[in-house]
């Protein structure tokens, strides 16, 4: 199937697991969860969005059997604000020193490397992060950010319509 540009124009192919991570109280950390909240607003047919806070058993919990996830976060790193970073976890390993999770220190990056090290990645599992620049507390995202979750989003559409698509890739 080739874009068209319509992105409600989705075959119903295999379900596609949608992960936002963050905190919606503290600035660009939200980022993740705004990015899936507009995955859902579009309501695809085979794709499931849920939100979390980031802690690695528990998105482990989520895509343990999961063939497809597709998994938004914030990251600091020293790439400029708004930055948006792909990886397919299969492919790579996550660096987990740009994604940071305070409370638990067990975070993205770590539940990829378990994950990967009890062999229980998806086979398709691609993270989104976007660097952000202002994680004090309250819900507005920098204007960097703000800018980048659309296009983050317009990223992972097309990786939906790829993941459903009957040219879908081998595993990671």
């Amino acid at each position: 199937m080739m874009a068209d540009g319509n992105e409600n124009n989705l075959m119903d192919g295999s379900p596609v697991l949608v992960i936002g991570v963050g905190n919606a109280y503290r600035g660009d950390d939200a980022a993740g969860l705004i990015a899936a909240s507009n995955i859902r607003e579009k309501n695809l047919p085979g794709v499931k969005v849920v939100e979390e806070s980031g802690e690695g058993a528990a998105l482990m919990e989520l895509w343990k059997e999961q063939d497809a996830v597709i998994l938004f976060d914030s990251l600091r790193s020293g790439s400029e604000p708004g930055t948006i970073q792909r990886f397919r976890a299969g492919a790579q390993p996550v660096p987990k020193d740009i994604f940071h999770y305070s409370t638990h220190l067990f975070g993205v990056a770590e539940a990829v490397e378990l994950a990967r090290a009890l062999d229980r990645l998806p086979p398709h599992l691609i993270i989104y992060g976007i660097k952000g620049r202002n994680f004090s507390m309250g819900p507005e995202l920098s204007p960097e950010v703000e800018e980048a979750v659309p296009e983050a989003v317009r990223l992972a559409m097309e990786d939906i319509r790829i993941l459903q698509s009957p040219e879908r890739p081998g595993p990671n």
